[in-house]
C-alpha cells in the first residue's frame, strides 16, 4: 500500500469517527450536544483537524443524513419486497417510514428536519437521497400517471405523520388507521 492510499485510508477512517460520534451523541441527548468542541472531545482529535474533515456542523449533519438515506431505502425497499400485492406493498413501505422515523429519531431529524445543503429534485441530488426517493416512487407507481406528484404526496404525508406522532400532537393509536387512509386514497388513483 502506498503513502496515498493510506493516507486516504487514515481520512476515510476519521470522517466515519466524526459521523459515528455525531450519531451516537444525538441519539443519546439529542443535535443540540452535538458541536465541534464536543466531537473533537468525543474522538480524541483537535477541533482543527475535525474543519479540516468538515467545513461545519451542517456539513456533518449532511454526512449523517447521507448515511441514514443508505438505511432508509433498504428499510423501504425491504418493505416492498417482502409484501407482494401492490397495496400491501404500499401499506408496507408506509409502516416501515414511520418505524424508520421513530425508531431513528436523531436520525431522520438529520435527514430531514435539521438545516443541511442536501436537496432533492435537483440535477445535483446525492444518489442516495435519489435512492430513497426511488423507493417511495416504486410503490406509488402502480396507482398513478404523475409519479413524481403522488411520491411528493405520500412522502409529505408520512413525514407529517412521523413529525406530529413526535411531538405528541396526535393519536398514535390511529396511526393504521391514516396508513390506511392515506394508502386507500393512493390506491383508488389509478
Amino acid at each position: 500500500m502506498s503513502i496515498a492510499e493510506r493516507k486516504g485510508r487514515d481520512r476515510a477512517e476519521r470522517e466515519q469517527r466524526i459521523v459515528a460520534a455525531a450519531r451516537v451523541i444525538a441519539a443519546r441527548e439529542g443535535w443540540d450536544a452535538v458541536t465541534i468542541r464536543r466531537l473533537a472531545d468525543e474522538i480524541e482529535y483537535s477541533q482543527p483537524v475535525l474543519y479540516s474533515h468538515f467545513a461545519n456542523r451542517a456539513a456533518i449533519v449532511a454526512a449523517v443524513a447521507i448515511e441514514g438515506f443508505r438505511e432508509f431505502s433498504a428499510a423501504l425497499t425491504d418493505a416492498a419486497a417482502c409484501a407482494g400485492e401492490q397495496t400491501i406493498a404500499l401499506e408496507a413501505v408506509a409502516s416501515a417510514y414511520l418505524t424508520f422515523a421513530r425508531s431513528h429519531a436523531a436520525l431522520y431529524e438529520a435527514m430531514f428536519v435539521l438545516p443541511t445543503d442536501l436537496r432533492f429534485a435537483k440535477s445535483d441530488t446525492q444518489p442516495e437521497l435519489r435512492a430513497a426517493f426511488a423507493a417511495l416512487a416504486a410503490v406509488v407507481a402502480p396507482f398513478c400517471a404523475d409519479v413524481e406528484l403522488v411520491t411528493e404526496t405520500f412522502w409529505a404525508a408520512l413525514h407529517g405523520f412521523a413529525e406530529l406522532e413526535r411531538s405528541g400532537r396526535i393519536r398514535p393509536g390511529a396511526r393504521d388507521a391514516r396508513v390506511a387512509l392515506l394508502v386507500g386514497a393512493i390506491s383508488q388513483t389509478a
